[in-house]
């Protein structure tokens, strides 16, 4: 495969549009051999490698491949939630070789519709809450009746007043891009214990059905739906531990970094943006999580806590060869 400019990337499937992109970044990698899959694994995918890429021995060696569906591990014509607990210890080696498909999770079609969102319908479900929020936060605060550790004692509490809203606005989108990151690596790329069919079925049905299909584009976004369970939850520590206008006020920023969290998100597997601005650079990272470095580069809207966590992509992975 030759080198591909980012004008193509508008032009070829989704899947195609990252192997190449991978490819420039890296330069002309020469095809490596494989890691050995044990010999059940390895039937069940294509020969065929879409990308290949240089490594280092510790991180995973992965390729995009084509399914073979009458010999993979699970029936593709069947709803495939409740069959990749029976995986085991080939679950996490087969969750990470990406293939080019739809995925069904559910055979109840109630249960599958509410599973797959468009991108827009995260959008125009939670924007006019983000808001209605914002402005319900900042007509309370210029009550004047805020004041921080009030709780603890009145002589020295700090009074909040409504000027300060955009900067409690803007604390709440920097938590969220925390909450994204530790969510990311640490609930998302858990690795379940191969005997816990329940475990290894949940981290599927979160974010392992996404690394396996990462260009289902109705599988992008969080639906509306169990999205609302857990901002209900983080709204509710918020608000046990903050006053009540200044946890809705940082809860609201939080919303806010989520919505643009989730629309970057799918821009980074469906755009094309232009090559030197932030979400180039950004959506070269991501193809890079996806596809080499499954381990690192847990940041999706922003590369910044990688670099305290140390979990940043080494930045000679993306210099082009002459």
């Amino acid at each position: 495969m030759g080198r591909a400019s980012i004008e193509e990337l508008g032009e070829n499937p989704p899947w195609l549009q990252a192997a190449q992109l991978n490819e420039s970044l890296s330069g002309p990698a020469e095809l490596r051999p494989r890691r050995a899959l044990p010999r059940s694994l390895s039937e069940t995918v294509d020969e065929k490698e879409v990308s290949a890429a240089a490594q280092t021995p510790e991180q995973t060696d992965l390729c995009y491949r084509t399914v073979r569906v009458e010999t993979d591990l699970v029936d593709w014509q069947k709803p495939l939630l409740w069959q990749v607990g029976y995986l085991g210890e080939k679950y996490d080696e087969w969750v990470h070789q990406p293939v080019d498909r739809p995925i069904r999770l559910f055979h109840s079609d109630f249960l599958e519709f509410l599973s797959k969102t468009a991108w827009y319908v995260v959008f125009m479900v939670w924007t006019p809450v983000v808001l209605y929020l914002s402005w319900v936060s900042y007509t309370s605060l210029a009550q004047g009746n805020t004041r921080l550790f009030a709780s603890f004692t009145t002589e020295y509490s700090i009074p909040v007043h409504k000027y300060y809203f955009p900067f409690i606005f803007l604390l709440g989108m920097i938590l969220w891009s925390l909450l994204e990151y530790l969510i990311h690596r640490f609930v998302f790329h858990m690795k379940p214990p191969a005997s816990n069919y329940y475990l290894i079925t949940l981290h599927f049905l979160l974010h392992g059905q996404h690394h396996k299909s990462p260009f289902d584009s109705s599988r992008l976004v969080f639906p509306p739906v169990p999205a609302s369970l857990v901002i209900g939850f983080f709204y509710g520590v918020l608000r046990l531990l903050l006053p009540e206008v200044l946890g809705l006020s940082i809860f609201v920023g939080a919303l806010c970094g989520y919505v643009i969290y989730d629309m970057m998100h799918y821009s980074l597997h469906y755009g094309s943006p232009k090559k030197g601005t932030y979400l180039y650079g950004l959506k070269a990272y991501h193809v890079k999580h996806h596809f080499e470095h499954q381990k690192s580069g847990f940041g999706i809207s922003t590369r910044f806590w990688d670099y305290p966590f140390q979990t940043l992509i080494p930045e000679e992975t993306f210099k082009k060869e002459d």
